[in-house]
Formats: structure tokens, sequence, C-alpha cells
């Protein structure tokens, strides 16, 4: 049973990293841009948890960790640069 769940939920896990990344080239905004690349990486830290929790190995919990934290810095610091239009930092 857990083998289905696991099989279940990569797929479709997997599905909508696919989807995300369409939309990531194809958008025509960049806030869409930023939010579709934001998705794509809360996917990929959901999959990492999920390999981590099959194969019992605790690094691929840090890995998401550090991931989701990154992943939020660039969210906040590209919508930053976005609404400032060029200038990040003042």
């Amino acid at each position: 049973m857990h083998t289905i769940v696991f099989t279940a939920a990569s797929v479709w896990m997997t599905v909508l990293l696919a989807i995300s990344i369409v939309l990531v080239i194809r958008a025509r905004s960049i806030p869409s841009r930023i939010l579709s690349l934001d998705m794509a990486v809360l996917i990929s830290v959901a999959l990492l948890v999920l390999v981590s929790d099959v194969d019992r190995v605790p690094y691929f919990l840090d890995a998401a960790l550090v991931l989701a934290l990154l992943s939020f810095s660039a969210t906040l610091a590209a919508a930053r640069y976005h609404e400032e239009e060029g200038d990040l930092f003042s």
C-alpha cells in the first residue's frame, strides 16, 4: 500500500512540476514567471521530502529545508527587483 501511495504522489508531483516549468517558459508577465518558478521549486521541495520519507534518509530533509529557504529569499528579492525596476538594494 505504501508503494502505491508513493508512486501516485510522485507521478502527480512530476506532472505538476512539468506544468509549472512550462508555465515559467510560456508566461507573458514577469510576476507570473516569478510565481511559477517559486511553485516549481516548492514542488521540488515536496518531492525531496517524499523521497526522504521513502528512502529513510534525513539529509534530503536538510536539502529540502535549505532549498525552501533559498526559494523564499529569491522570490522576495525578485519581486522587489521587479517592483523597483532594477534598483534592488535601495
